[in-house]
Formats: structure tokens, sequence, C-alpha cells
């Protein structure tokens, strides 16, 4: 807030805080009202965003991440903002980055988070991803501004915890937070060329494009490296069926079947993520996957 305070003195914009209170902790409230103080203080609006949702027994952190940034999102629409700003540091990045790698990440994945990125119709942005958590802790302390700690940082009930405490060891071995960022930074300028060989293969390839389908030349993606077609799809499923989860393992597996299709130029089809991927006629089909019946549909309508 310090930092975005000196920013926002420019006329041309407007600023407001929010934070979300995600009931894990009992303090959790008293500390997101101390923050809204803070933010009046500096001449901001605030806004306590609760998560009251039944919270889950697994994967706590990553579901509590996606509320956080559904109501985020929520409430920027509302108030009618342009872009939503988080605090996201360079050890915050290491850490993503580490963590994606102990899960097997693609490049996309080791990129770590981007700068900026959409969030629906709204802008995310990152601008502190090149500070340390030391720079900015540096900064309250010099403007005599107290901060909060989040205590589960310290959980080894959460991987990034448990990941947190090794990474003194890590770096004795070399694998520091600059070299995580620079891995992150090097397969991010791969990403960027990979795409922009993806998007020219898209144009050359594809036939039809529809609302529910897109058809592409059998022949010119038998043609493309299987990085490049494993993109066109990845592209196209989530665009049809943006509401499934598409796993990278899955995607791959679907990519070896498809190419291996290709070869022998008979029909095929598979399915993934609310989607059906056929071959008919030299032509690769993507489009939503038809409603499966029920088993009780089934008997009655027998």
């Amino acid at each position: 807030m310090l930092l975005i305070k000196k920013w926002s003195d420019r006329p041309k914009y407007s600023i407001a805080v929010a934070t979300v209170d995600h009931g894990l902790r009992e303090e959790s409230s008293r500390e997101a009202e101390t923050v809204g103080q803070w933010a009046q203080e500096l001449g901001f609006t605030h806004y306590h965003l609760n998560w009251l949702e039944e919270k889950p027994t697994t994967r706590l952190q990553e579901r509590a991440r996606e509320a956080r940034y559904r109501l985020l999102e929520k409430c920027a629409k509302e108030i009618g903002a342009d872009a939503i700003v988080t605090a996201h540091h360079a050890d915050d990045q290491a850490e993503t980055i580490l963590l994606r790698l102990t899960r097997g990440s693609g490049l996309t994945g080791l990129a770590g988070m981007a700068n900026t990125r959409k969030l629906n119709k709204i802008k995310l942005l990152r601008p502190l991803l090149n500070f340390s958590k030391a720079d900015l802790v540096k900064i309250c302390h010099e403007a005599h501004h107290p901060y909060f700690n989040d205590p589960s940082n310290l959980n080894d009930k959460f991987t990034r915890a448990r990941l947190r405490k090794l990474m003194p060891t890590l770096a004795e071995e070399g694998l520091t937070s600059d070299a995580l960022r620079r891995l992150g930074q090097r397969a991010q300028r791969v990403n960027v060329a990979l795409d922009f060989y993806a998007n020219s293969a898209r144009a050359q390839a594809l036939i039809e494009q529809h609302e529910d389908k897109t058809l592409f030349s059998a022949v010119e993606l038998e043609r493309l490296p299987s990085e490049i077609v494993l993109r066109l799809l990845a592209q196209e499923i989530t665009r049809l069926c943006p509401q499934f989860l598409l796993r990278l393992e899955r995607l791959e597996r679907l990519v070896t079947q498809l190419h291996d299709a290709l070869l022998t130029s008979a029909p095929w089809q598979k399915t993934l993520a609310g989607c059906l991927i056929k071959i008919n006629k030299g032509v690769v089909e993507i489009g939503r996957a038809p409603p499966r019946k029920s088993l009780s549909k089934t008997k009655s309508d027998s």
C-alpha cells in the first residue's frame, strides 16, 4: 500500500484496497480490519472480502487461492476497476517455480507467475516480482509502518512452507532464489517463441473455426512437432471447455495417441477435458463432447 500510495498520487488513477479474509485463523478478521484502517489512513477505500464457503479438507491452499481470485475479481467488477494489483514478490516467484519443478510442470509452469495476465476480462498485475521480501520489509521499516506475517507460511502442513524451509539448504548447493528466477525467465522466453510458432502453425493448419468446434488439416498437424500440436490442442480445449481442468500428463498422452493415429489415416476419436477430438477423412475436429446419458435415463427410455 505504501508503494502504490506514492504511485497513485498521480491524478489519473483511482485506487481501492481489498483484503480477502479466508476465515482460516481466529485472528484473520481482526487483521483484515486493521489493514482496512491502514488503507483509510492512506486515503484508500477498503473492501473486506470474506470466504464464506465450507472449507475443504484437502488442497486447502489451492482452493483458498482460487477463492481469493474469485472474490477479488467479483469486487473489481462491482466497483468498475480495470485491474487487480497483487504484492507477489521475488521470493514468492522462486517458491512458485520450485513448487512446480517438484510437480514436473511443463515450460509454462516453470515460467512462474506472469507480470501481467488476464483474469477473465480484468487485468491481473504483479509489479513487485523483481523485489525481494527483504526489500519490501525494509520499505515498511523505513516508513515506520507495521505489517503482518502470515503464520501459515511456517506451517509444515503445507507443501510450500516445507519447501520454503528447504531453500537455504538448496541455496548452499547453488539452487538459489536468483537461480530459480533465472530458470523462470528462460522458460518464459522459450514459451514466447513456442507460442509464436504455434500461432503461425495454427493459421497454416486451420480449416474452419466455429463457436463449438475447430477443424484442422490432418496433413498439416502430422508435420508439426508434438510440442506445437500440444499447444494447439490446449488452446482449443481451453477455449471450448474452460470449465474443465486440463491436465498436462493427459494432454501429452493424447498428443502421442493422435500422432500415431495420424500415421494410419484411419478414423479415430478420444475425449479429454470435456472435448471430443476425432480424425475423419483428413480432418482433425476438436469440439465439445456430447453429454453422457445417465444409466437411469437409458433404462427408462428402453
